[in-house]
């Protein structure tokens, strides 16, 4: 049996998060069109009879601009420590990066398995992908290129196979019915966010933590949950509530429809919004909300 630990990194918003979600065939990672969507490192387990693959999904490379952001680029940095392989990704749409360029040259050095991911390809003329993997052939640390759409399932068998070619021989590392290592409550406090990274615009949602208070399954199979959603300035708090609480009414229940499809069950959830100074910058406060350094890595 192949078993081992893929690595998968890449600039921010590449699509990493939502490879690993049609790889694993489960949501293990929120998505949104946003940079900075990811903060943490959140496995996502595919175990077939012949293999177990546990793909680690990382923050997007960017350069840091508070103590959370610096925090989650050491997060990245330290995934790629301990694994058997590296799943690069590169935004095949936007076109090769100054960014992409530079992490691959700390990557593909050939000490690991290095598989080039070639995203979004269902979005772009296809005359210009082999043009884009021309820009490769100086990487010798490379094993393989794979174009591929996650959204459309192109091409996503093949790179599980070339996956699985490079994997070393081993035990599995998890059971079979388990495809994350992240709780249902952590999962919660990340469909919030998700929504509120797709409801509102500019700093306001990176700029929110979201806290569960209550995570509780009723007698009738109801799910009582109640969470905080903390944010850095007054004007903020504002925003996200809108015009006679209009907006927070919209998320909410933008956010209650997708924890009711994750948890298949009804969700009855109470939404509070809370002002905390600069808590991006903020060490107790970054620990208070998860984020502390032992909890990223």
């Amino acid at each position: 049996m192949k078993s081992g630990i893929v690595a998968v990194v890449g600039r921010a918003n590449a699509g990493k998060s939502t490879l690993i979600n049609v790889l694993v065939g489960e949501k293990v990672a929120i998505v949104s069109p946003k940079p900075q969507t990811t903060r943490e490192r959140i496995l996502g387990i595919l175990t077939r009879e012949e293999y177990q693959i546990v793909f680690e999904d990382t923050p997007g490379i960017y350069k840091a601009g508070s103590l959370l952001n610096e925090r989650m680029q050491k997060s990245t940095e330290l995934a790629v420590r301990d694994v058997d392989m590296i799943l690069f990704v590169i935004d095949a749409h936007d076109g090769l990066k100054d960014e992409d360029v530079a992490a691959l040259k700390r990557y593909a050095t050939g000490k690991l398995p290095l598989i080039l991911a070639l995203s979004k390809t269902d979005i772009m003329p296809k005359e210009k992908i082999p043009e884009l993997v021309a820009n490769f052939e100086d990487f010798s640390g490379i094993n393989k290129i794979v174009s591929l759409s996650a959204r459309r399932g192109k091409n996503v068998k093949k790179l599980v196979e070339e996956i699985v070619k490079l994997l070393p021989e081993g035990d599995p590392i998890y059971g079979d019915d388990i495809v994350s290592d992240r709780s249902e409550r952590y999962m919660i406090a990340e469909i919030m966010r998700e929504k509120m990274l797709l409801k509102y615009d500019k700093e306001i949602p990176h700029g929110v933590a979201v806290v569960v208070n209550t995570f509780e399954k009723q007698p009738n199979g109801v799910y009582d949950i109640n969470l905080d959603i903390v944010c850095e300035k007054q004007n903020h708090k504002a925003i996200i509530i809108g015009k006679q609480g209009q907006a927070l009414k919209e998320v909410s229940s933008f956010a209650r429809v997708g924890m009711e499809k994750f948890l298949d069950a009804k969700v009855f959830l109470t939404v509070y919004v809370k002002v905390k100074e600069d808590w991006r910058n903020n060490p107790s406060r970054l620990k208070e909300f998860g984020y502390g350094e032992s909890e990223m890595y």
